[in-house]
């Protein structure tokens, strides 16, 4: 007796000395704290706020709204990030199914001759015999160390992560879509504007032509006015260009690609009129800090993914301990038919089960080093994205602060080359000017025009950016999704 003690406690000793060692976490990286995070104190704009979830119905659009409906209902890009989810909740699933009590029921026949010149002599040898099984096979892990509890919350992570992704790529298309749109609008705009410009430079080329035949004029003068008009006819032609590419870059946006199930969307497309542009009633949030965290779904992804890191570290330490897990049967074995459902005949079975790490720390160190690992690179990451938020919506904000300082001196431009205008007539009437004076004041005036309606397409553009850079009316710091039961 005091021999067999003696053996078990050297093996309990060898046992323990064998167990493997966790290595200390040498460089954890902090993660940044999205609470500080503030833009600096002279950016301002005139309102203060975050954007609504349907951010584009602001501008009164129908157009623009049938637009992102039709992208949103149904896009490759938005496809994509719904399988990546679909795959996340199904490793959540796994992961589940890997908690508590497991089942399996088992039956089996068979039928085998013996030979018989082996090893069983008659009347074994040489005879046939039938194995009838019928088993209930439980398992049950207790997750002692919640390895499997940190699989769950890894698995759920990515889930969040997706669908934070998910809502990602739905702001980026939407934006995408109204930059797009915004840019067809300023094209076709600027171009009805250069055809009153090209209208008034031809009538001043054909001035020109008759003062020259009374010698009033001299050929150069007609000359520049031609070459103007040329370089009116190219700017013509590049904003015609521009339309057909933004319609095309619509119609890549809306998933269009010429095929029947797509003819809708593209006769959407072609069905687009010129609109008159009129920014919306835009603001910028007086506080970032945590709100920032909760609208940016890029954020909340990557927050997620820190989280997912974390609790893969977590499984990767629970391997270093012991794991005692229990799993039994019950069930019916004859080798016959008739007796297979008699009390003979019950097998029963009971093995509980220990796991034990030893002598492979070099392993089990290297998994949670290179976990640790990609924490580090996770939380990098994490806090490199909330630099970007905030520096997004710094650039954003400024350049709609100076858009708008734009726009009130092109306003006052305008009105200076409104008032020429009127005067060039009023002198025309009486006497006191030529027809080319007017028409240089009203080109002056188109020119003006022009300038303005580049500014506001640069206004509407800037706009969506801040939108986009705010997070577009995104917020959800993500729920963990319901758990199936924890059976096999």
């Amino acid at each position: 007796m005091m021999k067999q003690l003696k053996l078990s406690a050297v093996a309990m000793a060898l046992a323990l000395a064998g167990c493997a060692h966790m290595a200390p976490d040498q460089n954890p990286l902090a993660k940044r704290d999205a609470a500080n995070v503030q833009l600096s104190s002279d950016i301002k704009l005139a309102r203060e706020g975050w954007p609504e979830a349907q951010w584009w119905t602001a501008y009164h659009d129908e157009q623009l709204d049938a637009l992102i409906k039709q992208a949103l209902s149904s896009n490759p890009s938005l496809d994509k990030a719904a399988a990546q989810i679909g795959r996340a909740l199904s490793g959540v699933q796994r992961s589940a199914a890997e908690l508590g009590m497991g089942a399996d029921l088992y039956a089996g026949a068979n039928r085998q001759r013996y030979s018989g010149t082996g090893l069983f002599p008659a009347p074994i040898g040489g005879a046939y015999f039938s194995e009838e099984t019928v088993r209930l096979e439980a398992r049950y892990n207790f997750d002692w160390w919640g390895k499997n509890k940190a699989q769950i919350a890894a698995a759920v992570g990515q889930v969040n992560a997706g669908r934070a992704s998910y809502a990602q790529a739905e702001q980026a298309l939407s934006s995408a879509i109204a930059q797009s749109y915004f840019r067809l609008q300023g094209s076709w705009s600027r171009s009805a504007n250069l055809a009153q410009m090209i209208e008034a430079q031809n009538a001043l080329v054909q001035d020109k032509a008759r003062r020259i035949s009374h010698g009033l004029a001299n050929a150069d003068e007609q000359r520049a006015a031609e070459t103007e008009l040329q370089l009116m006819l190219k700017q013509q032609a590049q904003f015609n260009a521009d339309v057909r590419r933004e319609r095309e870059a619509l119609r890549a946006l809306l998933g269009v690609d010429g095929s029947a199930a797509t003819a809708d969307p593209d006769a959407l497309v072609k069905g687009l009129q010129p609109r008159a542009m009129q920014p919306a009633p835009h603001a910028l949030p007086e506080r970032l800090g945590l709100e920032l965290l909760a609208r940016r779904p890029d954020l909340q992804a990557a927050r997620w993914r820190v989280q997912t890191a974390l609790s893969q570290i977590d499984v990767a330490k629970a391997a270093f301990y012991p794991d005692v897990n229990l799993s039994g049967s019950i069930g019916l074995d004859s080798i016959s038919y008739e007796n297979l459902l008699t009390s003979p005949s019950r097998t029963i079975f009971l093995g509980p089960t220990l796991t034990m790490p030893l002598f492979d720390s070099q392993r089990l160190n290297a998994e949670l080093a290179n976990a640790r690992s990609n924490r580090n690179e996770i939380i990098a990451d994490y806090n490199l994205a909330v630099i970007q938020a905030a520096r997004d919506v710094a650039q954003d904000a400024v350049q709609l602060q100076g858009i708008e300082q734009q726009i009130a001196r092109q306003q006052e431009a305008s009105a200076s080359a409104a008032a020429q205008l009127h005067s060039a007539q009023s002198r025309l009437q009486a006497g006191l000017a030529d027809n080319g004076s007017v028409l240089n004041a009203r080109l002056a005036l188109l020119r003006q025009q022009d300038a303005s309606l580049s500014l506001q397409q640069m206004q509407l553009l800037a706009e969506v950016a801040l939108t986009n850079a705010l997070g577009g009316g995104y917020r959800d710091m993500g729920t963990p999704p319901p758990v199936a039961a924890s059976s096999k």
